[in-house]
């Protein structure tokens, strides 16, 4: 069955391109890297071959390019889930929407989105200046009280321990990313579990001048575990990707660079160091994406 969109729905600017991104389906590659920052999308693409498409738009500032040989797209999204389901929603219609006829393509077309992040250990034993890949997400966020996302089983009980024993006020969701892609990048990082929070401050216990309600948030998260799955780190965006990404059909993944350990109040003395670390392993990776996943 054809579905129409109409023109409030999926919005376009007088060059055809979506609203927000501004992009058009000729101008991203199939393999996207995502970065928080929009400083850091130079970082990425410094290391292309060349940059054939650059667009800035609000936060969102995207640079198409090839690295090797390979075409990548390397685009910033801002924090937080809120901006994530703007960056997939539109990436989704580049590719899965026809644009002119505002219908659903034929065929559907998955992307392979990574996150290149930054993001704070939740264990005493992972040193700061290491590399993470997130294998489940933690969604503190209310992204998916507005989405049917399903879950399995597993998920579903993560869920529920980890609200009883945090003492959480609300349920927050479990969601796996991309098996595939976990699976050809692990050989050079470690793997662990990531809480997404909807703040910086409050909802991951730091607390300045103003008062907060759970102060002992990150310790509850540290001692945390339902069966082998421990929660590893904190950041702001992985289960936005991961929840989006499964609705959606794109396989997805979220690879960390830990700058700050929580539980021994240690902060990077080099944070751009390792983060061009994680910059260039990714890089790398992606030459082989397509043959091995």
């Amino acid at each position: 069955m054809k579905i129409f969109y109409p023109e409030s729905e999926l919005i376009l600017n007088k060059d055809g391109s979506v609203y927000h991104l501004s992009l058009r389906p000729q101008d991203i590659a199939d393999v996207i890297l995502t970065v928080g920052d929009p400083t850091r999308v130079h970082k990425v693409s410094q290391y292309f071959d060349e940059i054939t498409f650059e667009m800035n738009k609000r936060e969102f500032i995207t640079h198409t390019g090839t690295y090797k040989g390979k075409k990548l797209t390397v685009m910033s999204t801002g924090m937080g889930t809120d901006n994530v389901e703007i960056l997939m929603t539109e990436l989704d219609a580049l590719v899965n929407i026809n644009l002119k006829k505002r219908e659903n393509k034929s065929r559907r077309k998955s992307l392979k989105i990574i996150r290149i992040g930054t993001s704070g250990a939740l264990q005493q034993d992972i040193p700061v200046d290491s590399l993470i890949l997130s294998q489940f997400a933690i969604g503190l966020d209310t992204l998916m009280y507005f989405y049917p996302l399903k879950r399995t089983e597993a998920e579903l009980n993560v869920e529920a321990a980890l609200q009883l024993e945090a003492e959480l006020p609300f349920r927050p969701y479990c969601v796996e990313g991309s098996t595939k892609l976990l699976n050809h990048f692990s050989e050079d990082m470690a793997v662990g579990n990531t809480i997404t929070c909807p703040g910086f401050y409050a909802p991951q216990g730091r607390q300045l001048r103003t008062p907060i309600k759970y102060p002992l948030i990150g310790e509850k998260f540290s001692t945390f575990h339902y069966g082998d799955l421990w929660l590893t780190n904190f950041e702001m965006e992985t289960s936005g990707y991961y929840a989006l990404g499964r609705m959606m059909g794109h396989e997805v993944l979220s690879c960390n660079a830990i700058i700050a350990n929580r539980i021994t109040n240690e902060f990077s003395k080099n944070s751009d160091k390792v983060i061009d670390k994680l910059i260039k392993t990714v890089l790398n990776k992606t030459l082989t994406l397509d043959e091995n996943s």
